[in-house]
């Protein structure tokens, strides 16, 4: 029976005799097949355990600290994954010691010294705190892909919201630019012109663009990684683009649960410093085949990885996982989302304005994707930035707008 350990090192496997070995003989075969030894070993079905940071925090993690329990109990067959935390130095078979980020003291050899450039270890801390997201725009979202696209194709968008100076994001608002979604993959067709708006209404409503956000099919074998490396090769792109330390990438799949049901989970991650870097010098090779491996990102030169150079790279290891909360945010996500198959319209406007009558103006347009039907109908680009102003600012809209667009939904 083989098991998936997975590390802040990556993915890696252990053979064991099968689901009646107990926990303690599971450590026992980690430290013999991975170098790992038993008291510093924390084990986990729970992939937060990844996130810990402190002793206290390794406490929590308790389904795999009786040492007796039989994996079968825990429902871990043949390909299951189990998360192990470890703080010590690790020695690879073949390969040079492998050492915390952080740690100190190692000697360094002319060797080390140009390696250095081309050494992949795992990131062990995001630049990004947390990111929290609005949970009526996370809704939203979610609720597209799953009841209207059934996960059957890919989807994407840009997450907009505020960072912090403890560098936690929230997000309220996600942007959805044209795009074609297949089993596999996402291509975004960006429209320029359509972005400048997006960002201006943005920053009118004090928010900047901070992450993306994207689906993985129910057709997509992801059982192996958390991104393949077509979802490495974009999501690494757009973090280099953006210059944003704390962006923040967000998964969106379907995971079975207990009872056998399907539920939806969000899961977030910053690319690794070295991803991004290695990206913009031009390291990754950009071509797919039939025959590649999605959960490997392919170097067009070698790279030393746990102490030996491979052409080949476990996806995990460009990923640093992030924690997820939410928030209620000051904006509403009921008007109909752009670039979506239901194409708002004047009668569309209307139904909403009639809708939120009961508010003051300014509540009743305190919606993004309302905001940027407006900017792009009629001629009203240059104005809705003033209009998220007031929105931002919760101030009375000025009359000659608010008379503008009341004329416009009525000629529906």
């Amino acid at each position: 029976m083989l098991l998936r350990i997975r590390s802040r090192d990556g993915l890696e496997r252990v053979q064991v005799g099968g689901p009646h070995v107990s926990i303690s003989q599971l450590k026992a075969l980690i430290e013999s097949q991975l170098q790992i030894p038993i008291h510093n070993q924390t084990l986990s079905t729970d992939r937060n355990l990844l996130l810990a940071k402190t002793p206290a925090d390794l406490l929590r993690f308790t389904d795999m600290s009786d040492p007796s329990r039989p994996l079968s109990s825990l429902n871990l067959s043949h390909g299951s994954v189990v998360f192990l935390y470890y703080q010590s130095e690790r020695t690879v078979r073949g390969g040079a010691p492998v050492c915390p980020a952080g740690s100190f003291g190692r000697k360094m050899t002319m060797d080390d010294l140009i390696a250095k450039q081309t050494r992949i270890t795992r990131q062990e801390s995001p630049h990004c705190d947390s990111v929290s997201f609005d949970r009526d725009s996370a809704n939203a979202f979610q609720r597209y892909v799953n009841e209207t696209l059934a996960f059957a194709v890919k989807r994407g968008g840009f997450m907009y919201g505020t960072v912090s100076e403890e560098g936690r994001l929230e997000v309220d608002f996600i942007y959805e630019p044209p795009q074609q979604g297949m089993e596999d993959d996402l291509i975004l067709l960006r429209d320029p012109e359509e972005e400048k708006l997006v960002d201006a209404i943005a920053a009118g409503l004090g928010r900047k663009r901070v992450g993306f956000i994207f689906t993985q099919t129910i057709m997509q074998d992801k059982k192996d990684y958390n991104f393949s490396n077509k979802e490495v090769l974009q999501a690494a792109e757009l973090h280099a683009e953006s210059g944003l330390k704390e962006w923040v990438t967000v998964v969106v799949k379907l995971e079975a649960n207990e009872d056998g049901d399907a539920d939806v989970h969000f899961e977030a991650f910053q690319m690794s410093d070295m991803c991004v870097k290695l990206f913009k010098e031009g390291w990754f090779v950009t071509e797919f085949g039939e025959d590649d491996d999605p959960k490997l990102s392919k170097m067009k030169k070698e790279v030393v990885v746990g102490g030996k150079d491979v052409k080949e790279v476990d996806n995990d290891f460009f990923l640093v996982v992030v924690k997820i909360i939410d928030h209620q945010g000051p904006l509403s996500s009921t008007f109909p989302i752009e670039n979506r198959n239901n194409l708002a319209t004047m009668r569309t406007l209307k139904n909403h304005l009639d809708r939120t009558k009961s508010l003051p103006f300014v509540k009743r347009i305190a919606d993004f994707h309302l905001l940027l039907f407006l900017a792009m109908s009629h001629g009203l680009g240059s104005d809705v930035p003033a209009l998220a102003e007031c929105v931002s600012t919760e101030t009375a809209v000025p009359e000659g707008y608010q008379l503008l667009i009341e004329s416009m939904a009525n000629t529906s």
